[in-house]
């Protein structure tokens, strides 16, 4: 479970996130809904520990993801897709994360054929399309077979297959009671993958519901979203 309380980021005069509230359960896609520049990047680099709040607390399985041993067990993360060096093989890149991650070397070859990255593993990162390395960031979420997902914009640059291939993934992962958290600018997505959305515009929490809910009187998420953020960006 992803617990975050009164968390808040300011750069200077300027207010990233200003002191939002919510709960990600297990079982369940959550889908994180909001503008750029609405604070969705900032508020999951807080959740892993790259940036440290103005305020507030940020905790997975009741604790700070600094203190989680063995981090990459418990927790998959995807916030950049080009974060492999460039010049490491996609097999390389994996391989070092295991062994960092105390993660047999068997479970590269798996997430490598999960991601249908096989055929490319000893192809350096630096040369991969973003779709492909959308999926070797994928990949390396995947390497711990974590509890917890949090992904950013998780679907950029995939192909139809990729996105059908994605969403059955995270389905399966919450269908199995762990946690999915996952941006996305990609409303019809988030509708057919996503049990709830929490929406955020200017740093503030706009919304934490289901996807029912929230389009219940809109007809769909677009058109929910919207009426929700009118008039309240920045």
């Amino acid at each position: 479970m992803i617990e975050v309380r009164d968390l808040a980021k300011r750069y200077g005069s300027t207010v990233a996130v200003d002191g939002i509230s919510f709960t990600v359960r297990p079982g369940t896609v959550t889908g994180f809904l909001g503008r750029n520049g609405a604070g969705k990047s900032t508020t999951m680099r807080m959740i892993l520990g790259l940036t440290r709040p103005t305020r507030g607390t940020a905790l997975v399985g009741g604790r700070p993801y600094r203190e989680l041993t063995d981090p990459l067990r418990r927790v998959g993360a995807l916030l950049e897709a080009r974060a492999a060096h460039p010049d490491r093989t996609a097999y390389h890149h994996l391989l070092w994360l295991a062994r960092s991650n105390r993660i047999p070397k068997a479970r590269v070859h798996e997430v490598l054929g999960m991601t249908g990255l096989e055929h490319v593993a000893g192809h350096r990162a630096g040369g991969f399309s973003l779709g492909m390395a959308q999926r070797l960031g994928l990949a390396a979420a995947l390497l711990g077979d974590p509890e917890v997902l949090v992904l950013d914009e998780p679907m950029n640059g995939l192909d139809p297959d990729g996105i059908r291939w994605l969403r059955g993934l995270l389905r399966d992962h919450a269908a199995h009671g762990r946690t999915v958290f996952v941006s996305s600018h990609l409303m019809g997505e988030v509708a057919q993958t996503a049990d709830r959305v929490i929406v955020i515009e200017g740093g503030r929490l706009l919304a934490d519901t289901t996807v029912a809910e929230l389009t219940a009187t809109a007809g769909s998420l677009e058109d929910a979203f919207f009426r929700l953020t009118e008039g309240r960006r920045g």
